[in-house]
């Protein structure tokens, strides 16, 4: 009578086991110092291998725990994650961070890095080659990345990244103004003038001397006008030409897409 092959099984899966584990890769890192890995984490940041360099300074963080050195690499890990694409998780590293550094003399590098991962996530310095207008994006990341920026140049005014955070700041304002002005004009030409005067009251209330407020008075004008409000229209008209004595607005309409609203800094 034959034998069920089943009591083999447990000896095939321990072997398998025993396979795989003789198979896995050694800990390359197991004998060096923390000053070893810390160069070789540089070695491969400076070559824009950033997958490579995220690993050796997690190894890094382990290995010097308690350390100055181990406070850099939690910063070097995050600026990592965030050149390579990965910035959620950079976002995560940072607030680690801050949240076990409190008194960091690197705090302030930390602000400005987390401003930079949410600015470039939403706003994006090259998006002008394909002419996308930058306040018809997502503005979450831009209110993060502003959160960040002043949180800098409030806690530390005197930083070195200060002065660029507030000029990044004035771009995320004028941005998050056009934003609010984008949409007014998104109902204007639907026919939605209430909702259109909402919008560039709302603009106009929250976001002061930004470029956006002349495209939100003009909207104003020819929504009141569509409406049948006369006074209204004269009252928006009036604020129109004594804010912008220059405006073409009245004479030739809005802006085309060829004519961007923001500028680099």
């Amino acid at each position: 009578m034959l034998r069920s092959p089943l009591p083999l099984i447990p000896a095939l899966l321990a072997a398998a086991l025993l396979m795989g584990c003789s198979s896995t890769s050694e800990d390359r890192t197991a004998g060096w110092s923390p000053e070893k890995i810390h160069s070789e984490a540089r070695d491969e940041l400076q070559g824009g291998a950033y997958d490579k360099a995220v690993p050796l300074l997690e190894k890094l963080e382990g290995r010097a725990a308690g350390t100055p050195l181990a406070q850099q690499a939690q910063l070097e890990k995050a600026y990592a994650q965030y050149k390579g694409g990965e910035k959620a998780q950079a976002v995560a590293t940072l607030d680690r961070f801050m949240k076990l550094h409190p008194a960091s003399p690197a705090y302030d590098y930390a602000l400005y890095l987390k401003g930079l991962v949410n600015f470039n996530d939403d706003l994006g310095l090259f998006s002008w080659l394909s002419r996308q207008d930058l306040s018809e994006r997502d503005q979450k990341a831009a209110k993060d990345s502003f959160e960040a920026f002043r949180e800098l140049v409030t806690r530390f005014p005197d930083s070195r990244y200060t002065p660029d955070a507030r000029q990044r700041m004035t771009y995320i304002v004028n941005s998050l103004a056009q934003y609010e002005v984008h949409v007014a004009r998104y109902y204007f030409e639907r026919g939605a003038y209430v909702a259109a005067v909402n919008r560039a009251q709302s603009a106009i209330a929250d976001y002061k001397d930004v470029p956006a407020t002349e495209e939100a008075l003009y909207i104003l004008v020819r929504s009141y006008d569509a409406l049948g409000m006369t006074q209204l229209r004269d009252d928006a008209e009036r604020v129109l030409r004594a804010s912008y004595p220059q405006t073409t607005l009245l004479q030739s309409g809005f802006r085309t897409k060829d004519q961007p609203w923001w500028k680099f800094w």
